[in-house]
């Protein structure tokens, strides 16, 4: 097991403090409630941070792309993009602008949703079977610091390790 070490300093400029962990965390929630229970112990929060490292990119696969999800998912950009150019041309006819953009605007609906579709099943045949699935990237951190302005860092420590003593277990009965 690697051993981290709790004199590390972060990115803060120059003209501010150094900063030194206080505690390290696996889940954001756990520092976020490390934060919060210095916060309930009137410790000036404002001189902590919580910093997420080790980032890594997750991609989640939601499920496959065929030619049917493609022309949908075309024609849903094509109708919205067909709506707004139709809506913002008819507003240009000066003698009913309003009857005039909607009216154009429901054309761009239709000739974009046909558009969109037929671009979009282009572009499915074209990539040739790679990456036919759809899926969701974010980036996420390994784990979680929670820092602390040095002259506070050692205050901080010790209002969590008071509160980390485990609670007295009740018997049932």
């Amino acid at each position: 097991m690697v051993e981290q070490v709790t004199q590390a300093a972060s990115t803060v400029p120059p003209q501010e403090p150094p900063r030194q962990i206080v505690s390290n965390f696996t889940q954001y929630r756990d520092a976020e409630h490390a934060v919060d229970r210095l916060a309930s112990q009137q410790f000036d929060i404002e001189r902590i941070a919580i910093i997420g490292s080790e980032l890594q990119v997750v991609e989640e696969v939601k499920g496959r792309l065929n030619y049917g999800v493609a022309a949908a998912r075309g024609a849903a950009a094509g109708a919205l993009a067909g709506a707004l150019i139709g809506w913002v041309l008819g507003l240009f006819d000066l003698l009913q602008p309003i009857i005039t953009g909607l009216v154009l605007a429901l054309y761009g609906v239709v000739f974009g949703a046909a558009v969109g579709a037929a671009v979009g099943l282009m572009l499915h045949a074209l990539r040739g079977g790679r990456r036919a699935f759809q899926a969701s990237s974010a980036l996420r951190p390994r784990h979680y610091d929670v820092v602390a302005d040095a002259a506070v860092v050692e205050r901080a420590r010790q209002l969590l390790d008071a509160h980390d003593t485990p609670p007295l277990q009740r018997e049932a009965g």
